[in-house]
């Protein structure tokens, strides 16, 4: 892998977190492929291969539609999130898709001011890098603890 394909993943786990962290959740799915795949499970399920979870969807179409939901149907306390994520582990790389680990500690900050972590865990990517902007072909949430919190609304 080059400095300018780790530049590129760099920037998009960059992307990912601002848009989430900063609200602008309308940003959030161009930064996945059209056809793409986005868990977020626990890792035991991970580890016993079983790839459902509390937040699934597999086109890009489906990450709009849970934005949608996000800001139109869905009902939930006022809160946001603050990523902090680790340093970035290429497990593979071509000239077109790279495989990337990276752990995250997520603190959601509710709209009292109490602020919790809310979640930890990896993240295991695979990255189109084909082209001049890259994106997240598939990105699986592993949350270390078997309990995800009921208030999960906003994607981690």
């Amino acid at each position: 892998m080059n400095a300018e394909h780790r530049n590129r993943i760099e920037k998009l786990f960059g992307e990912y977190v601002s848009a989430i962290d900063e609200n602008r959740l309308e940003d959030w799915p161009a930064l996945f492929t059209e056809q793409c795949r986005y868990i977020v499970t626990n890792r035991e399920n991970y580890q016993a291969g079983m790839l459902h979870g509390a937040i699934y969807a597999n086109t890009n179409g489906m990450l709009q539609d849970r934005v949608s939901a996000l800001r139109d149907a869905n009902i939930y306390e006022s809160q946001h999130y603050r990523h902090i994520v680790g340093s970035t582990q290429i497990l593979s790389a071509d000239s077109e898709v790279a495989r990337v680990k990276s752990n995250f500690l997520v603190i959601r900050i509710m709209h009292d001011g109490d602020a919790v972590i809310f979640a930890t865990g990896s993240y295991l990517d695979k990255i189109d890098i084909s082209e001049p902007t890259a994106r997240f072909i598939e990105r699986l949430v592993v949350c270390d603890s078997q309990k995800i919190d009921t208030l999960l609304a906003i994607p981690i």
